[in-house]
């Protein structure tokens, strides 16, 4: 991600993906235990017959916050030292990272300031306030809310929490895939929805070492693709920054990144605005199921066909279910559509 010169996180400072451990995730599941819903996973009628062979949905959609983003959240939390976490977090999101840690931040007591950018679907905004930590949404787009909240973290002494990064972060969110592995230990396909990668490291730090076997396929929209592109090129590739659905994928990638998508990764497909939306009203018709554009991405690159042929079993990750009502509506094709229990 973009930063000041003069600003640098170190969950991001000479990041190795070997540094990883099965041990941390493990832990981590231990710890977020009783605190974080451990989500369904249900069969796919309609996806299975596409992909000729089972598919699965792992639901991070019905997640207390909404997203598989808490699990890190927490872990974070609640790893850091008392009088550390009483100094306060400061977080930048696109906007289920910033719930995750403010829902966290209220269960440990502690002061919590999210910064978001000024796209943030309100849904979003409306959670981390309700948490009751600070907002701050003055940013034009993600790569300048990271910045603002590093150096809003650095001038306050309190501590930065990156939406990707930092071992206790990515084992928490790598225990989607343990729960994942715990019911299908035959897993051959694990599909995740990439942005930043913080999700993809720790269900790859999960997966490599204890099923090797299993291929691990990237989803994202054309609009929100650094991770697609870089992987193409073998370096880092700028993108544009795009209005698009899959808000939650949006932002760079610098080199930690790309080092997740070269270990974690054995492909990477990308899905146009429009198939977002058809893999929201899908789900919503098929499993009613409330998804983000973020979170549908996998499901529309197997309904479109960009990730065939999928090895079966598989199961695909629906990271996020945090849409605005009104595009819920309009995409999903109902009116009134009721709002998940779980906010």
């Amino acid at each position: 991600m973009t930063t000041p010169s003069s600003v640098r996180d170190p969950a991001t400072a000479g990041f190795k993906f070997s540094d990883l451990r099965p041990t941390d995730v493990l832990a981590a599941s231990r710890r977020i235990e009783g605190f974080v819903r451990r989500t369904p996973l249900v069969r796919s009628t309609g996806l299975s017959e596409i992909a000729r062979g089972d598919v699965y949905l792992k639901l991070e959609n019905e997640q207390i916050t909404g997203s598989f983003k808490l699990r890190g959240a927490f872990n974070t939390i609640a790893s850091l030292p008392a009088e550390v976490r009483a100094r306060g977090i400061v977080a930048s999101s696109a906007g289920n990272h910033g719930v995750g840690i403010a829902y966290a931040a209220r269960h440990f007591n502690v002061p919590a300031t999210i910064f978001v950018p000024r796209t943030a679907a309100q849904v979003k905004r409306d959670g981390i306030a309700a948490f009751g930590a600070t907002l701050d949404a003055t940013q034009p787009h993600y790569d300048a809310a990271m910045a603002a909240a590093m150096v809003f973290a650095e001038e306050r002494g309190a501590t930065f929490i990156n939406p990707c990064f930092g071992n206790a972060l990515i084992a928490g969110q790598g225990t989607v895939a343990l729960e994942i592995l715990s019911e299908i230990p035959d897993l051959a396909t694990l599909v995740v929805n990439v942005g930043g990668g913080g999700l993809l490291a720790g269900c790859a730090s999960i997966i490599r070492p204890l099923s090797p076997s299993t291929r691990i396929a990237g989803a994202q929209s054309v609009r929100t693709a650094a991770m697609a592109r870089s992987m193409a090129a073998g370096h880092v590739v700028e993108i544009d920054d795009e209005p698009t659905m899959a808000e939650g994928l949006a932002g760079q990638i610098d080199e930690a990144g790309l080092e997740i998508g070269q270990h974690a990764l054995d492909t990477i497909a990308t899905v146009s605005e429009e198939q977002i939306g058809a893999a929201i009203a899908w789900l919503w018709r098929e499993h009613d199921a409330r998804v983000e554009g973020a979170g549908a991405a996998g499901t529309a690159a197997l309904l479109s066909g960009a990730l065939a042929p999928l090895a079966t079993p598989a199961a695909i990750i629906v990271s996020g279910g945090n849409i605005d009502a009104s595009r819920f509506e309009q995409l999903a094709g109902t009116e009134g559509a009721r709002e998940p229990a779980t906010r």
